[in-house]
């Protein structure tokens, strides 16, 4: 893949306790924030339940149409942890105990401690890749392009950077936001002409409410600072001739 290559990802969060609002997913920002940052494009992200049937059939559309697949939960020692079960599934190949994770795991706990529970997360597809885990010992892994990361954040984010060196990406996606005080409808003409005279760059608005005014902020996304730096002054001329106020947020 080459580095001008657009190279696209999807994230696929599995749990129960996302759907039924116990536990907030903050993982897809986490991702999303890594992968802009290694120049791959997060173009879709779904949330799931702890489903065998509906884990492979969502990883099999997936990994279908896009370049990677991260997913995030479902692979640690309780009963409703099946996501590397279905994956193996998925693939079609043999769901069994992964040696060096096993030796791993052996290794980092104490004598007595690598119970029944434990060993259920070294059960993983044959010949996975093992991504390997800094802070909880407990690896995740990846079958092509399908990479299975644990559900807890800090330990998800842990194991990003052992990750970096092996996702090929293209130029990374830079991002410039102007914060307007004004409101969408009074800008939303000329942001559109911004838009249409600049079709290779992504520019979105979001109202946001600060000391009890509301703004706007305006984001332009591209690969190539120029394309942004260009926007900027296109965007900035239409506000200077509304007299329309930049803030800091």
């Amino acid at each position: 893949m080459t580095k001008n290559t657009k190279v696209n990802a999807a994230i696929l969060i599995i749990g129960n306790e996302i759907l039924s609002g116990r536990t907030q997913d903050t993982n897809t920002s986490t991702l999303a924030t890594w992968f802009n940052s290694i120049g791959v494009k997060v173009e879709e992200v779904r949330v799931i339940p702890d489903i065998k049937k509906t884990i492979i059939d969502t990883l099999n559309s997936l990994r279908e149409n896009y370049n990677y697949v991260f997913t995030s939960g479902g692979i640690g020692p309780t009963h409703d942890d099946i996501t590397a079960e279905s994956v193996s599934k998925a693939f079609g190949i043999k769901y069994e105990i992964h040696k060096e994770a096993y030796k791993i795991l052996e290794d980092y706990y104490k004598p007595g401690e690598f119970n029944e529970g434990r060993q259920k997360m070294v059960w993983m597809p044959e010949n996975a890749n093992l991504i390997l885990n800094p802070t909880s010992g407990a690896p995740g892994f990846n079958v092509e392009n399908v990479f299975c990361l644990p559900g807890v954040p800090s330990i998800l984010k842990s194991m990003l950077g052992g990750l970096t060196n092996k996702i090929v990406g293209g130029e990374p996606i830079l991002s410039l936001t102007i914060s307007l005080r004004t409101v969408e409808s009074e800008i939303a003409n000329s942001l559109t002409q911004v838009q249409n005279d600049n079709l290779d760059v992504e520019i979105g608005s979001y109202p946001f409410f600060q000391a009890g005014k509301l703004g706007v902020s305006i984001v332009i996304r591209s690969e190539d600072q120029s394309k942004i730096d260009n926007c900027n002054l296109q965007i900035l001329e239409f506000v200077n001739e509304k007299k329309i106020e930049v803030v800091d947020r």
